[in-house]
């Protein structure tokens, strides 16, 4: 499979050969959504916490007798009926970590990586380096390469000029190859990335290295 291949201008510089284990793989919906599933809930800090009645600090005494009073039948201050009383079926710390075999979450990056490829949203660049960080001159490259939504900008390794230059972008994110995950594929509409970006994420997620892992 081949995608063209840009250079900063914008023109079409020639196209780069991309390995059908990694780019052209049938979408599996069930997984994507799964490794979409775990990855909010991972963020997830579950430290939302409630004191029930019998944590909360007051006396046990009954405010007033049962009958005779008119008023309604009401126990002591702690009550859920009351301000400052327990609260009913409240939240307490948990965890909302969920596990998933890092095989299937492979197969979810490769499902999302070859979704784009197929709808033609993967823009494939050389090389993308700047002198200095400035804004305007990454939002000039990506308009010269027909980027005019979210962009996701995959990198070999960090360049932090490039990250600097994206920050005043608020639909542009820059980031590494290794730290590519589901969520990012998913919350942005193109993929801008490097050659050597494309041939570390074969290397990652390619057929060799699902062997090398399970031998």
């Amino acid at each position: 499979m081949q995608i063209p291949l840009y250079d900063l201008p914008g023109e079409i510089a020639g196209h780069v050969e991309m390995r059908d284990d990694v780019f052209a793989v049938p979408f599996n919906e069930a997984v994507v959504h799964q490794a979409m599933v775990r990855q909010l809930a991972n963020r997830r800090q579950g430290t939302a916490s409630t004191k029930t009645r019998g944590e909360v600090t007051g006396s046990t005494q009954k405010l007033f007798r049962q009958k005779g009073t008119g008023r309604a039948r009401r126990g002591n201050v702690k009550s859920p009926l009351l301000r400052g009383g327990g609260v009913v079926f409240g939240p307490a710390p948990r965890s909302y970590r969920q596990s998933m075999p890092r095989e299937m979450r492979r197969v979810a990056l490769r499902c999302l990586l070859s979704l784009k490829v197929r709808e033609g949203k993967v823009k494939a660049v050389q090389e993308l380096t700047l002198e200095k960080p400035r804004t305007k001159d990454l939002a000039r490259i990506l308009a010269a390469i027909g980027v005019d939504g979210s962009a996701l900008i995959v990198t070999e390794r960090s360049q932090p000029t490039l990250v600097k230059s994206a920050g005043n972008l608020p639909e542009v994110r820059v980031l590494p190859s290794a730290l590519l995950s589901v969520l990012d594929l998913l919350s942005h509409d193109t993929l801008v990335a490097t050659v050597p970006a494309l041939r570390n994420m074969e290397r990652i997620w390619g057929r060799e290295a699902i062997e090398n892992a399970s031998s």
